[in-house]
Formats: structure tokens, C-alpha cells, sequence
């Protein structure tokens, strides 16, 4: 929830007490008691996870609300709280997709592990997976044995990719959880096998609305790596030279001239080439949202190169969700007076000497829904 409402009812009591004085006096009769409507008063509070660490990179154990700087659309608002609580990470993976190369199921499963067994037995972790369909693989636990059973027992493959079913699904999952510090972690390629731009927006600008905290760990940049070459329509395969020089099991000399390597191929299948054009612009545009999205929502894009550094980085993200406060303000401007979709920036930063502290936030105002 990104800005809650809190009601608070009061109620006037007037009381009349008539005392009539006569002769051959009676008893007083007082008039009859009434309430006031209650009278509602409601207060937004928005929310926001900061990480703090000093200069060098320790987290700081004991940050107080006179320790930050918060500023929406440059105007400055003071915290109403800044408080440390257990976390609840959703962990999403991509395990589908018709074409692929380097996005590989035992890799992403691996990653996953990875994160599982890094992160604080504090936290509470789920765990959900998307190729045709989307679906909650482990609920929310801190039995980390759980975790990484349901991860080898029950997740499955598929030849789509549905990341607007699987996003949805992990925006919906963690709207409801317990805790105010949410964390959403993406092991995804950012692409759609049904191409559906609009539908993908408005699932991000639902999280946006959100106090979700949005990790990637990216295969785009691995994909691209694989599938470049075969949209230019002309690729070296990777031959390994064989004992003496030659390649394929042939002497120096024959077959190929310089005794090693291989020789330049040409596809000349122009519908295949089409497709991998079309699968190279559309892990492009995965790229391009997944980083969007993470940056909008203070999270961190990590983009490896190859598949240790995708295992290496995982500690990346554990120490940016472990190291979070959250910190809660009351908006000048109240954001059930803006339009429906009024986009805000949220800055947070420290005043604190040796305190590093930075989070950027854009907020999307929905009203007339629950956040």
C-alpha cells in the first residue's frame, strides 16, 4: 500500500441541564442527550524503502527521521516515521519463451538459489514462475529448505513467455502481503510472447502506484549477445579447435587454411532472419522496461555479461533489500485532490554526515481504487 487513510472519529456532546425552580419545588429533569455526526478526518501517509549504508558500504544501524531529506515534485516534506521491519521478497522467474538461447532453466533456477540462501532468515520469501501461464510456486515462508524444494519440485517450463500474466500476478501477490517493505525480484528477459505493450504499461504504472520495490536481474544483454549475430544473417560458429591445429578432426591445412577456427556462414533464410530481427528488437524493448521499471521504483538493473557474474550480482540485490528502512510521509499535496494518473518524483536523501542514503521514486497517483 503506497499511502494510507487513517479515519478518525470524534464526537461533540452537548448537554442541557434545565432546573426549574418553583414553589413546591420538584426534582430537575435534564433534556435529552444527543451525539454529533461523527466527524472523519482522513491522513495519507506515503511509503517508500530506503537503503542506508555509511561510506564504506556498511549499512547504518540507526537512522532517525532528522537524518533525512524528502522531496516530491522539489518540495520539501519532513518523515513521520522511519522505521526497520522484516521484508517480504517475491522472487519471479522467467522459465519460458519460443525463442531463446542464453535464458536457460537450470540457470535461472540457480540464481534463485542463490538469492535464497543470501538473503536474512528475517525475511519472509515466495516464490513464482512464468512460461505459459503463471503460478505462485512457494507461498510466503522463511524456511529456506521449503523455498529451494519448491524451486526444483515444482517449477515448470514452457514454450511462451507470458511476463504481463507473471508481473500481474506478482504486483496482485504482493499488494496483499504482510509487511510494508516489499520487494519484487525479476530473473527475466523483460520480453512478452504476445507482445501486449499496452496491457505490460498498465501493469507498471499499477506498481508505481505502490510502495513495491521493484530488483532486476536482466537476461537481455546475454540474449542479445546470442541472437545479434543471427539477425545480420551471417554467424561463425563456435568450433573448437580439435588436437593438432585442425578443426573437426582434419590436419593443418585442410579445409581450412589457417590450420584452426571455422569459416564464416551465410543464412540465406529470409523468414528466419525475420524472425530473429524481430526477436532482437523485442529484447531490446524487455531491456529498455525492465530498466524503466526498476529505476521508477528505486530498485537496482543488474545487466550480466555472462552467467557467473549473473550468479556474483545476486549479492547486490540481498544487500539493498536487507539494508532497507522504510520511511513513511504525509504529501503537502494531498493525493486524493490529483487526477488519475498524475505522475510525482520522490527523492530521499541524507543530511546526515557519512550517511550515504538515495532513493528516487516515481509515484502514480490511482484513486478511486485501493493501493
Amino acid at each position: 500500500m503506497l499511502f494510507q487513510k487513517t479515519k478518525i472519529a470524534g464526537s461533540a456532546i452537548l448537554t442541557v441541564i434545565l432546573l426549574s425552580v418553583i414553589s413546591n419545588a420538584q426534582d430537575p429533569t435534564p433534556s435529552p442527550v444527543e451525539d454529533d455526526e461523527p466527524v472523519s478526518v482522513f491522513t495519507e501517509e506515503i511509503k517508500m524503502n530506503v537503503s542506508a549504508f555509511d561510506r564504506h558500504g556498511k549499512f547504518v544501524a540507526n537512522v532517525k527521521k532528522e537524518d533525512l531529506v524528502i522531496l516530491e515534485d522539489n518540495r520539501l516534506h519532513q518523515p513521520s516515521s522511519v522505521r526497520r521491519v522484516p521484508a517480504n521478497v517475491l522472487i519471479v522467474m522467467d522459465t519460458g519463451g519460443e525463442m531463446r538461447i542464453a535464458k536457460s532453466y537450470p540457470q535461472t533456477q540457480k540464481t534463485a538459489i542463490n538469492l535464497i540462501n543470501q538473503l536474512s532468515r528475517e525475511n519472509y520469501i515466495a516464490l513464482i514462475g512464468y512460461n505459459n501461464k503463471a503460478e505462485i510456486v512457494t507461498e510466503w515462508t522463511k524456511d529456506k529448505d521449503k523455498l529451494i524444494s519448491g524451486l526444483r519440485g515444482k517449477l515448470s517450463i514452457g514454450k511462451r513467455s507470458l511476463f504481463v500474466n507473471g508481473l500481474a500476478l506478482a504486483a496482485e501477490y504482493l499488494k496483499n502481503s504482510e509487511f510494508d517493505n516489499k520487494h519484487l525480484i525479476l530473473i527475466s528477459d523483460g520480453t512478452d510472447s504476445l507482445n501486449r505493450i499496452d496491457a505490460l504499461n498498465e501493469v507498471m504504472n499499477n506498481l508505481l502506484s505502490t510502495s513495491i520495490t521493484v530488483h532486476v536481474i536482466s537476461y537481455t544483454g546475454l540474449e542479445l549477445a546470442a541472437f545479434r549475430p543471427k539477425a545480420s544473417g551471417a554467424t561463425k560458429p563456435k568450433t573448437k579447435p580439435m588436437a593438432g591445429g585442425g578443426t573437426g578432426g582434419l590436419p593443418p591445412g585442410v579445409g581450412n587454411p589457417t590450420g584452426g577456427g571455422s569459416k564464416m556462414t551465410i543464412n540465406l533464410d529470409k523468414e528466419m532472419i525475420k524472425a530473429y530481427k524481430a526477436r532482437e528488437k523485442a529484447l531490446e524493448n524487455g531491456g529498455e522496461f525492465l530498466l524503466s521499471l526498476a529505476e521508477s521504483t528505486s530498485g537496482l538493473f543488474l545487466l550480466p555479461d555472462d552467467e557467473d557474474e549473473m550468479l556474483r550480482k545476486t549479492k547486490l540485490i540481498v544487500k539493498a533489500v536487507d539494508s532497507n528502512y522504510v520511511v513513511t510521509y504525509t504529501p503537502k499535496r494531498p493525493l486524493s485532490e490529483s487526477p488519475n494518473g498524475e505522475v510525482r518524483i520522490v527523492e530521499i536523501s541524507s543530511k546526515r554526515p557519512g550517511l550515504q542514503v538515495l532513493a528516487r521514486r516515481k509515484l502514480v497517483v490511482k484513486n478511486g481504487a485501493e493501493q
